[in-house]
This record gives structure tokens, C-alpha cells and sequence, in this order.
């Protein structure tokens, strides 16, 4: 969850703070020998104009977004490479007559933003594209001869090709690269995660900020884990079955899933301890245990990137150790003064023993994951590590025309969406054409890149490509004024493009700020523009901003405000069928495998419904009516979340052998309340009045205090065995303070819905 704060100056620096990990030294790397070798053929054979061409296409190819198997990039690149050369030689055959290159522009265009309706792969190659277009259009295609057409089309194709065969080469080589770095980095966003965690439960007086910090690195380890089980399905479907390193990296997959769910229980049990004086006497001891749980995390991520095939994990040992030494210092010390100990204190003993547990299972779970890294990098086997985990189902994919056919329409966000781009950079592109602006094309390419399905989108990428422009601007002026070797210039040009496709994954706008001046320097490479190049290229990108910002808030405008309680309604019902399912396996124990489904979605929803909150607060102010509400709402429905998993981690140790009459009554209810709260959202009429909560909590709590007052009757004639008030005890107490937060939950959410209603 990024921050709120939306003060003019705060949100600016925002847009150029670096996102947590690492530059992406190999992708500058590769972009460097991607480039380097057309550049160095054109200088060598002095034919820089025309090995331009070759370039760009390997650039642009290069450049398409694809985290997956090597068989999806090598697919992507090839079907961009094809794109760039069948957009040169369209914009060639159309670039002498304004009138058919004016409706071509809106064609293909328009066809290239529909092509998001197939994912982001299909977007990112057609934004390429788009972009091969546009640049054709305006500065290398003029249709003389079939000849030259011929000779600059085969460029374009070999510039393609020519970094088409660079993965093609490195699929060869490491094939099964991709997989492992995905699971590596869902232990590194992992070990963030569980960073978060321990911040947040051990530091009450930062908890909403740290909160906030807590559940964008939950999004960002499902978003991994959803990124890490498409890839595994990818190429299990390819093989039509697994090999032993498929199944290795199938367990270490889905053991993401269990470590998450153990963290946001933990996160759940470490908030309700911390409001007791018991819980400081072990605090020390937990938060080492759980810091060192975050390193040795990243240790595995290190290891499964890098092939180590050994993860030490002696001072989580250490730790864990000392922990249970502690507990069972504070155990023998409260149970020996329990004449002096309350009755409403005794839920705070359980607690603590549960923490503890929690963490030396999580200890156990790491080490059974070193293990199978440990044979994952060997090759090995061992039937320790042999589990039945298979990754979840996914959905049927529909064919290329039903998708079409159902968004044809007004209807649809990516139609509307894909007819503004279409009309504003037609227009742009005409703009372009008639005026008399040198290398105007550059109003059109802003315009192209910056409008998105969405005005807040839309601010956001404006914003940091103009401002960026404006920066990497001033630094390219001031380069070209420096350099006058052209050696020196293609040497700071290449300088420039591997530090910005480095930090690409890390900043947009710092990338833009690094590529500005490296287009201006292989502008000057190319034909010496000079420095003026640099000016030009900054008003050109303030006016196709000013161009995107425009379409976006008068052509079709989609409003966050105006979707949003539809997206907050599919969210309420995906955490009410995980509720469901949850409270059905207490009420009839039982091991349901769609539980983990239903988790995912509802975590999914989860995401997305913050997402759609994070795009109101880039739209006008006069649009986005009251935020607060809605921040609200997201917050208690993502507690409710948490709460809802903590006790299904609990039901692991529920027997069923003691159940409270009242447990079905009161989820009833609550199963009731949470239909209402979703069916007032999507009618957009009041919730109905609340039902007596309370009272069925104030049954239950009657009868937790009588088996506490039982166990600790119990505990004075020196009975430590394990007795059948004990285990009713162990089980009954998390389940009421779970039942117990959800109700608080579910009454912020019907208070705030209502108000949204009013």
C-alpha cells in the first residue's frame, strides 16, 4: 500500500523513489551487446544512418516486458521482431501521402491498444510496435524504391533477430534460469515481508504506517508467488510432466504460500500480545528469532539464484533455542505464582506458548526448504523432501475472438481505452505533420506512452516521463556540449543505456532521466543535431503530456470513484467464501484443498481493490469525492483477511473434539452480515441494522472463562499433563479472540459502508 500523502511536493518525489531490490546488472548488460554490435557494424562500415534502423528495431525487441520461460520471451521477442518490421514497412508505403498516413496512424493504433485485452505480454509487444510506427513514420521511412525498402525492412528484421537470437542462445545454455530466479525472488520479497512483519507486531506506536508498508509487501510476495506458479505451469505443460527439479521447485513454490499464511497468523498473534505486560519478558528473544527467520529467507533466495548448494542456518538455531529456554523460564515462573494470576491474564500465557510454536514451525519450514534447495542445486533426491503439492488450477483460456467479440463495446475500459489512444495520437500525429515543429514525432511518442486505460495512470506516467524528460534533457545538453568525438559520444551512449535498463525494474522515471540523454547523444551519433536537440525534446515531451493528460480527462473517461464499489464488493464476497470455507472445516474438521484457492483469491482481491484505491488518489480532486471511507473500508477488510487466515492456520490443531453451541449462531450471522454488507455496495442502498453480535460473544466468552478457571484450578494441584480442559483450552482460546476481532472488524465495515451510502 503506497503512501497517502498527495502534498504537490511528496507526490513528486514519490514518482523517482527506487523500488526495494537490486539494478538488473544483466539486463544492462544485455543491452549493451544488443546495441553495441549494430552501432559498431554501422560506424566500422560508415553506414551509421542506415544501421540506425537495425538499432532500434533490436532495441525496441529487447525492451518487451516478459517475466516468464524462456519459450514465452523467445515467442514475445519473435512476434515483435515480425511487429517492428511490418510497422517500418507500413509507415514506409503510407509516410508520402499525409492523408492515408493520417488514417493508418488511427488503424494501427487502435488495433495495437486492443491488443491489451491478451495480457501484458501482448500489450508490451504492441506498445513496441506502436512505438516502431510512429518513429518509422516520421524519421526513417520514405518510400523511394522497392529496393531500399527492401535493404531497410531486412535491417529491421535482422536488428530483431539479432536479439531474438541472444535468449535463443541463452535458453540453450541455462534453460531453466528463468524458473529459479522467479522463486528466488519470492523468497527475497518473502524475507521483506517477514522483516515487515516483526516491525509491525513489535513496534505499536509506528503500527499504521508500518501496516501499510506490511501489506504492500504482502501484495508484492502474491503477486511473486502468482508470477512463480504461471511460469512452473508454463513449462510442466510444455514437458507434460515434471522432472525432480520441477517437483523441487513446485514444493519450494507452494511452501511460499504456507510461510505467508504462517506470517500473517503470526503478524495477527504478535498485534493482540503486544497490548500485555507478559508479552515484553519474551520480546527480545522473538524479535531475534523472527529477524533472523527474514535473513535466513534471503539466504535461500541467494542460494537458489546463484546455485549455492549450502545454506547455514546455525544462528536461527541459536535463536529459536534461546526462545524455547525463555518460555519455558516465564512458563515455570507465571504457573508457580498462580495463585497471583488472573483469570482474564491466563489468555495471554496462551498466546505467548502459541508465538513460540509458531516460530519454531516456521524455523522447521525453512530448514526443510534449505534441504530441498540443497538437492535442487545436487540434482539429488531424498524422500524427506517428497511431498504431494500440486499448484493451483488455472483458468480456461478463452479463444482470441470470444475475447474481441465480449469487449467490442463502450463497455469495455481496454475498447474505450484503446479509441482514445487512437484518437489523440492520430491527432498528434497530424499535429506534427502540418506544423512546421522539428522532430514533432516526439509529441507523439509522449502522447503514445503516457496515455493509459486510466486518468490516474495516465498523471502518474505523464508526470514522470515530462519530468524526467526535462532532467535527462538538461544532462544530454550538457554532454553534447562537452563531447565532440563521436567515440567519446557512442561510449557515454552505451554508458548511459546500460545504467538505465539496469534500474528499469526500479524506477521509470530515473530510467527516462539515464535514456533522454542517451537519444540525444545517438541523435548527434547519427546526423549531429547538436545540443538543440535537447530543448526540442524537452517542449516536444511537455506537449504530448499536456496531449495525454487532455484525452484522458475528456475522451470516455473512466473514474475510479465511478467502479470502485463494484471492485469493493467482489472483494468483500472472496474473503466472505474464504470465511465460509474456513468456518465449515471447524464446524466439520476435514481437510479442504479449495481452501487454498479461496485464500488466493481473496488475497488477490485484496490487491486489486488497493490498487484501485492507490489510482483515485492521482484523479481530481472534485472527482474523487470523500478518500478516507474507502481507505478505511480496504484497511478492515484486509484485517478481517488476516484474521480470517490466523484462524485458519489454528484449525491445524483443532480437533472438533469441543465445540461452543453458539460458534455455528454467531458465523451464521456473520456469514448474513458480510452478504448484506457486499449486496449494499452493488445496489448502492444503506446496510440493514446489525445483528446481536455480542451476544453470542458474550456466551462464548462466559464459557472461555469457565474452562480457564477449570485449567488453572488444574495447574495448582501441580496437574502437567495433557489433560482434555488443557486441550480444549488451546483450542478454544485463539478461536474466540479471532471471532472476536473479526466482530469488531465487521462492525467498522458496516459503519463505513453506511456512511459511503449516505
Amino acid at each position: 500500500m503506497q503512501s497517502t500523502d498527495k502534498r504537490p511536493l511528496s507526490w513528486l518525489l514519490q514518482q523517482f523513489q527506487l523500488k526495494p531490490g537490486k539494478p538488473a546488472i544483466f539486463s544492462g548488460l544485455r543491452s549493451l551487446v544488443i546495441l553495441g554490435v549494430p552501432i559498431g557494424i554501422g560506424i566500422i562500415t560508415n553506414h551509421a544512418a542506415d544501421s540506425a534502423i537495425a538499432t532500434m528495431a533490436a532495441w525496441f525487441v529487447g525492451m518487451v516486458n516478459v517475466d516468464g520461460a524462456y519459450r514465452q520471451r523467445a515467442t514475445a521477442m519473435i512476434a515483435a521482431t515480425i511487429g517492428v518490421t511490418l510497422m517500418f514497412l507500413i509507415a514506409s508505403l503510407v509516410s508520402n501521402n499525409i492523408w492515408l498516413a493520417i488514417p493508418t496512424t488511427f488503424l494501427v493504433i487502435f488495433i495495437a491498444g486492443l491488443a491489451s485485452l491478451y495480457g501484458n505480454v501482448a500489450a508490451s509487444v504492441s506498445l513496441i510496435t506502436s512505438i516502431m510506427f510512429v518513429i518509422s513514420l516520421a524519421k526513417f521511412a520514405s518510400f523511394s524504391n522497392w529496393s531500399t525498402l527492401i535493404l531497410h525492412c531486412a535491417l529491421c528484421l535482422a536488428g530483431g533477430a539479432w536479439t531474438s537470437a541472444l535468449l535463443l542462445g541463452l535458453w540453450v545454455v541455462r534453460p531453466d534460469v528463468p524458473a529459479m530466479q522467479i522463486v528466488a525472488n519470492c523468497y527475497l520479497s518473502l524475507s521483506q515481508f517477514v522483516n515487515l512483519a516483526s516491525q509491525r507486531g513489535l513496534n505499536p506506536d509506528e503500527r499504521q504506517e508500518l501496516t501499510q508498508r506490511f501489506l504492500q509487501a504482502q501484495d508484492t510476495v502474491i503477486q511473486d508467488l502468482t508470477s512463480a506458479r504461471s511460469v512452473w505451469t508454463t513449462i510442466w505443460t510444455r514437458q507434460r510432466g515434471a522432472s525432480l527439479r520441477g517437483n523441487q521447485l513446485l514444493v519450494l513454490i507452494e511452501d511460499v504460500n504456507q510461510i505467508v499464511n504462517s506470517v500473517v497468523a503470526l503478524s495477527e498473534l504478535l498485534a493482540i500480545a503486544s497490548e500485555h505486560q507478559l508479552f515484553y519478558r519474551l520480546q527480545a528473544e522473538i524479535q531475534q528469532v523472527i529477524e533472523q527467520l527474514a535473513i535466513a529467507l534471503q539466504m535461500l533466495s541467494e542460494a537458489i539464484a546463484k546455485g549455492k548448494n549450502s545454506v547455514h542456518l546455525g544462528d536461527l538455531d541459536r535463536t529459536v533455542e534461546a526462545l524455547e529456554h525463555q518460555w519455558q523460564v516465564l512458563r515455570a515462573q507465571v504457573f508457580n505464582q498462580t495463585i497471583n494470576l488472573q483469570i482474564d491474564e491466563y489468555p495471554d500465557v496462551v498466546n505467548i506458548r502459541k508465538i513460540t510454536a509458531s516460530l519454531t514451525k516456521l524455523a522447521q519450514q525453512i530448514h526443510d526448504d534449505a534441504d530441498v534447495v540443497t538437492d535442487l542445486i545436487q540434482g539429488k533426491q531424498r524422500s524427506t523432501t517428497q511431498r504431494d503439492i500440486s499448484p493451483l488450477a488455472q483458468p480456461e483460456p478463452t479463444t482470441i475472438v470470444d475475447t474481441l467479440r465480449q469487449n467490442f463495446t463502450f463497455e469495455s475500459v481496454l475498447f474505450r481505452h484503446a479509441l482514445r489512444l487512437a484518437l489523440i495520437v492520430t491527432f498528434a500525429q497530424f499535429l506534427a505533420s502540418v506544423l512546421p515543429i522539428p522532430r514533432g514525432y516526439w509529441i507523439t511518442l509522449t502522447a503514445l506512452v503516457a496515455l493509459k486505460p486510466n486518468f490516474g495512470g495516465t498523471s502518474e506516467m505523464t508526470v514522470q516521463r515530462v519530468v524526467g524528460t526535462i532532467l535527462g534533457g538538461i544532462v544530454g545538453i550538457a554532454l553534447v556540449l562537452l563531447l565532440k568525438n563521436p567515440l567519446a559520444i557512442a561510449v557515454c551512449f552505451l554508458l548511459l543505456v546500460f545504467v538505465a535498463m539496469s534500474v528499469r525494474s526500479l524506477s521509470y522515471s530515473i530510467f527516462i532521466i539515464l535514456l533522454t540523454p542517451a537519444i540525444i547523444l545517438l541523435l548527434n551519433l547519427i546526423n549531429a543535431g547538436g545540443w538543440e536537440v535537447g530543448v526540442l525534446r524537452i517542449v516536444d515531451s511537455f506537449l504530448g503530456g499536456v496531449l495525454a493528460l487532455l484525452g484522458s480527462y475528456l475522451l470516455f473517461p473512466s473514474w475510479e470513484r465511478q467502479k470502485l464499489p463494484a471492485q469493493l464488493e467482489k472483494t468483500i464476497r472472496a474473503n466472505l467464501a474464504y470465511f465460509q470455507q474456513v468456518i465449515a472445516n471447524y464446524l466439520h474438521p476435514q481437510q479442504d484443498e479449495s481452501i487454498n484457492m479461496l485464500r488466493h483469491q481473496a488475497a488477490l482481491e485484496n490487491a486489486n481493490a488497493n490498487a484501485a484505491a492507490q489510482r483515485l488518489f492521482s484523479e481530481p480532486r472534485h472527482i474523487q469525492g470523500e478518500i478516507e471511507p474507502i481507505m478505511t473500508l480496504i484497511t478492515y477488510i484486509r484485517s478481517f483477511f488476516s484474521s480470517v487466515t490466523t484462524l485458519a492456520e489454528h484449525q491445524r490443531e483443532f480437533s472438533g473434539e469441543y465445540q461452543f453451541p453458539e460458534l455455528n449462531l454467531l458465523t451464521d450471522s456473520i456469514i448474513q452480515v458480510l452478504e448484506n454488507l457486499a449486496n449494499a455496495l452493488g445496489q448502492g442502498q444503506p446496510p440493514q441494522a446489525l445483528p446481536a453480535l455480542d451476544s453470542y460473544l458474550e456466551v462464548i466468552h462466559n464459557q472461555i472463562e469457565q474452562l480457564h478457571t477449570a485449567r488453572l484450578s488444574e495447574i495448582a494441584t501441580n496437574s502437567r499433563t495433557l489433560t482434555s480442559t488443557l486441550q480444549a483450552v488451546r483450542e478454544q482460546t485463539p478461536l474466540f479472540t479471532e471471532l472476536e476481532r473479526i466482530v469488531n472488524e465487521i462492525k467498522v465495515m458496516h459503519c463505513v459502508i453506511a456512511r459511503l451510502q449516505e
